[in-house]
């Protein structure tokens, strides 16, 4: 049996997929089930039971003895959000709590960290462990997963394998529910459909133009084929990034959206907002060496060939993963 936390929202449900894929279908989905617009995300999956997020501790102490692995990927995931309680019970004391019974029942762990705790990235974007306590995120939301991490290192007591994955700008299928926290690909497609043109911001930093600000966009995909990866792999317990390796930028994924929807690029400019100007992120690059050291060797969908697929294959007809 399988457990996965925020099976409802969008990284979540395409592991689903993908466990149903490889005839995993002994699996336990955990979330608020109350959230009506994430449901479609695992409408048809293969699955055995729903477990309300509130309940799951108490569902885990009867059922531990079936339980083979846990994907915590649940988090409150809104970059904006500024309310440190809602932070700190959803996405610390939660993780604790999910770590402490990992711990008691000896359970792998594989949990969602995030690219937000590298802040403006002037330390780089390096998983060591030693860079932990040195980086300073930009918003509650990325102090929240830094904090876990740096809880989570100095655990003397750790479930026999875990590993927390820095999840870098993850865009595909089954993110439809997300609202404005969507990637800028999912929003690029509708307003392309809409009036026929994408208004980006405009750079505010003079070593980039507008457009050029750089991001690291991974494919859902790939993201859900390493945690598919680490399910088999059970060793060398750690943090890990999970991006494609390479910078692309803005200007890049919206002419690709273009393409992809066969529509002739018109490419417009506004003002950065001012309330997020200051910690607004320029460059972001995973590096994806300690993850390979580890064996873990299939390729990452490039930038083209990933906004492709998403447009024509989920978003054109409407269709999830």
């Amino acid at each position: 049996m399988i457990v996965v936390t925020g099976a409802a929202g969008f990284i979540a449900s395409c592991l689903v997929s993908r466990l149903n894929a490889a005839n995993f279908n002994d699996i336990v989905v955990v979330d608020n089930f109350a959230v009506e617009k994430k449901l479609p995300n695992i409408r048809g999956k293969k699955l055995r039971e729903y477990v309300d997020r509130l309940e799951f501790f108490d569902w885990l102490d009867q059922h531990h003895e079936q339980v083979e692995f846990v994907f915590h990927l649940g988090a409150r995931t809104d970059t904006t959000e500024q309310d440190y309680a809602v932070l700190d019970l959803l996405n610390l004391n939660y993780s604790k709590q999910m770590w402490q019974a990992c711990v008691r029942y000896q359970l792998p762990l594989v949990y969602a960290s995030s690219a937000a705790t590298y802040g403006d990235g002037t330390l780089g974007y390096s998983d060591n462990d030693a860079l932990l306590p040195q980086l300073r995120p930009l918003n509650p939301y990325g102090e929240s997963k830094n904090d876990f991490d740096n809880w989570a290192v100095q655990q003397t007591e750790k479930p026999y394998f875990w590993a927390g994955l820095k999840f870098f700008n993850v865009y595909g299928p089954n993110e439809y529910h997300k609202g404005r926290m969507a990637s800028v690909i999912f929003h690029a497609f509708h307003q392309i459909r809409q009036y026929g043109n994408m208004t980006l911001f405009r750079s505010h930093n003079p070593n980039y133009i507008d457009g050029g600000q750089m991001r690291d966009f991974v494919y859902v995909k790939d993201v859900v084929e390493v945690c598919f990866f680490l399910l088999n792999h059970r060793t060398q317990s750690g943090i890990y990034n999970l991006g494609s390796g390479q910078a692309r930028t803005f200007m890049d994924l919206t002419l690709n959206t273009f393409a992809a929807l066969g529509a002739t690029p018109d490419v417009r400019f506004r003002d950065t907002p001012e309330d997020i100007r200051d910690k607004y992120q320029y460059f972001t690059e995973a590096d994806m060496s300690k993850l390979r050291s580890i064996g873990y060797e299939l390729p990452f969908t490039s930038l083209e060939d990933g906004i492709r697929d998403y447009v024509q294959q989920y978003l054109l007809p409407d269709r999830f993963y």
